[in-house]
């Protein structure tokens, strides 16, 4: 077996044996459940943990005099700053990630047999550097409201067991550079909407020009979006045997 694609030994199925299927399916027919009822007593019991619950951490206090005074001045217009310092705490681990990633998929994209329109070095070295940069730029927000880039805010944790999964998927050895593109493409949807929530929250908040900044990096975000999903769709299609029925992404000049 060369590729995952190929008929192997799965037997996952149940239509990996008929008979030992049948008796399976008559086993359950004939069984008596020790309790008939529906899932209202787990969800009672759901409800009930949440209730009791604390929040999964809490935010730290501001990390400076100038920190202090912008939240308690917020604070006094009616507005919470300590939801947007976690939104900030969030990208950062996720930018921190997404440098990751792409340094995975550089390895990925050494070992594999590439089909017409799949990425280049260059082109993945380049996002990764973006990536990067973005999270430079988000330290750098942190720390101009007074914040810590350090601290893990309740956000920052919440997205790094979320994004966990992909991580793993692209350290596996055994997972191919299509497999990985699907994975990257979930962290590449859900930075673009991070982006754009982060900057509304900026310009709510009055910081027109971190939220300019901000927009620069989401419309960077929004290209590396088309390019995986580019990378992914030729991938596929060259594999299934198909011809593209519509122009690939076009590759952008190297960033100098």
């Amino acid at each position: 077996m060369e590729k995952p694609t190929d008929i192997g030994m799965n037997r996952t199925g149940i239509k990996a044996s008929p008979i030992d299927s049948k008796k399976t399916i008559e086993g359950a027919r004939q069984s008596k459940l020790v309790d008939p009822g529906d899932a209202t007593l787990l969800a009672e019991e759901r409800m009930e943990w949440s209730n009791a619950a604390q929040p999964i951490g809490t935010m730290p206090p501001p990390g400076s005099v100038k920190g202090v005074v912008k939240t308690v001045m917020e604070k006094l217009k009616g507005k919470e700053p300590t939801v947007f310092l976690d939104k900030i705490g969030e990208r950062i681990a996720f930018e921190r990630t997404g440098v990751r990633l792409y340094e995975a998929l550089l390895c990925k994209l050494s070992a594999a047999n590439l089909h017409a329109g799949g990425p280049t070095s260059a082109e993945v070295e380049q996002i990764r550097e973006e990536e990067l940069q973005h999270f430079l730029l988000l330290k750098e927000s942190m720390e101009t409201l007074g914040g810590d880039p350090t601290a893990m805010t309740p956000c920052a944790d919440i997205t790094a067991v979320a994004s966990s999964g992909i991580l793993k998927v692209l350290a596996d050895p055994r997972t191919t550079l299509t497999q990985c593109l699907d994975a990257i493409l979930i962290a590449e949807l859900v930075d673009n909407d991070a982006w754009l929530m982060l900057a509304d929250l900026a310009d709510g908040l009055g910081m027109s020009e971190m939220a300019q900044r901000f927009r620069q990096a989401l419309a960077e975000e929004e290209d590396h979006l088309t390019r995986v999903r580019g990378w992914l769709n030729a991938a596929l299609l060259g594999q299934a045997g198909i011809t593209p029925t519509r122009p690939q992404t076009q590759a952008r000049p190297p960033a100098h």
